[in-house]
């Protein structure tokens, strides 16, 4: 065998174990997040189920958006150290347990504990923080920006292909099976568990013994990124990322409804998020090897509150809102590759899945806000008027807030790697 042939020979299973590695982490994310972003689809339902008024059904979506957030820095604390599959196993089981008991609860408080302590918990256990840490702890350094692209476009993939499913099983069995058949379709998920084991505690005794130093602490690891300006600027632009996305994921099905628009509408303009931020998260995985992070973050913010400012001045018809869909896909979960992209640039893999997290919680803070605002405004004023007014305030405010980022790893990491 020649010298060549001989390498790609070698190449051959670590190419076949990368993409496995791959396909494993957008699968989960398609599930979890596929099943999450249609919930949405349920709120007019549930209301005219339970009775408890679109205001209280919201304020268990936006725990919901909190608590999926608050698991995250300590699912990604203990995937780090104990091992990501088991934390992936058990968060996909909650998330198939939530969802399947949902449609039993008649008050706010059990919509609350399903969708967002079991449901939520669940799919932030299995959700991007953990996944992204594992997919950067995989993959080789130069491919880390496609990869996490890749997986990201999973779970755009899964929020277009479950609104579709679930309007057909809606359809076909009622809202309560669909939403059930749902829960059992994120049972798919599960391998992932066994293709993502492993954790970063040897990447953190590697690192510590080329620098001659201890590994830094969860805690430490944290202080340092508390104190670092940047990463407390990429939060804050992550927090109005989570207020964009949670409130479309919530309130677009009843956007739709508010402009006189079929049911059907809304189904349709959540695939169609789903299916443009595929191609925007492809894009963005190519774009973030190639671009600053941080440039490219400003422009998708800037692109959102546009979006916004044309979609509220153009006529409500059944394309506007289609088109409309496509432009927030493109730029809906495309910020997650060049935020996880920075997290690693600045601190390295060895923490990722926690530090991430943090982020993370940072963006699922104004997923609460977002989720329940445009719930509780609605309810207040009967329109979603004033929510579109502050998104795009918010959106300019992420869009300049980027553009101070200091795109380097920390001093003391390369101290530390140069000892």
């Amino acid at each position: 065998m020649s010298e060549s042939g001989a390498a790609k020979a070698a190449g051959a299973p670590a190419y076949r174990a990368l993409w496995l590695v791959l396909l494993g982490a957008a699968g989960a994310f398609a599930l979890t997040m596929g099943v999450r972003q249609t919930m949405g689809l349920f709120l007019s339902a549930l209301n005219t189920s339970t009775a408890l008024g679109v205001g209280s059904i919201s304020l268990a979506f936006a725990f919901g958006q909190l608590w999926w957030g608050l698991t995250q820095p300590f699912a990604g604390a203990v995937a780090d150290r104990i091992g990501t599959g088991r934390v992936i196993f058990l968060g996909v089981l909650l998330v198939a347990i939530g969802t399947v008991i949902t449609p039993l609860m008649t008050s706010t408080a059990g919509l609350i504990f399903a969708i967002g302590v079991l449901a939520a918990g669940g799919a932030g256990m299995a959700g991007p923080s953990v996944l992204m840490g594992a997919t950067t702890r995989l993959v080789p350094p130069e491919k880390r920006g496609l990869a996490t692209g890749i997986v990201n476009a999973g779970g755009s993939f899964g929020q277009f292909a479950m609104a579709p499913i679930a309007i057909g099983l809606t359809a076909a069995v009622g809202w309560a099976g669909a939403m059930q058949w749902l829960g059992v379709l994120v049972l798919l998920a599960l391998p992932a568990a066994f293709l993502l084991k492993g954790n970063s505690n040897a990447i953190a005794a590697q690192a510590a013994a080329a620098s001659g130093k201890k590994a830094l602490t969860a805690r430490e690891a944290i202080r340092e990124a508390l104190a670092t300006p940047s990463y407390r600027y990429l939060s804050l632009g992550f927090l109005v990322c989570g207020f964009h996305v949670a409130f479309l994921a919530t309130h677009l099905p009843s956007v739709v409804a508010a402009c006189g628009l079929p049911p059907e509408v809304g189904g349709w303009s959540l695939a169609m998020i789903g299916l443009f931020n595929i191609v925007g998260s492809l894009a963005m995985g190519w774009a973030v090897g190639r671009w600053r992070m941080k440039s490219l973050l400003s422009l998708l913010y800037a692109t959102r509150g546009l979006a916004v400012l044309i979609f509220l001045i153009a006529p409500k018809t059944t394309g506007v809102m289609l088109v409309f869909a496509a432009v927030m896909g493109v730029t809906f979960l495309s910020t997650v590759p060049p935020t996880a992209g920075l997290v690693a640039k600045m601190f390295g893999p060895a923490n990722m899945a926690m530090l991430f997290g943090i982020v993370m919680l940072a963006h699922q803070v104004g997923g609460f806000l977002g989720a329940f605002l445009g719930g509780y405004i609605f309810q207040v004023t009967g329109s979603y008027d004033w929510v579109w007014y502050i998104d795009i305030l918010l959106a300019v405010g992420a869009a300049l807030v980027n553009l101070p980022i200091r795109e380097a790893l920390l001093p003391s990491r390369t101290a530390k790697a140069g000892a």
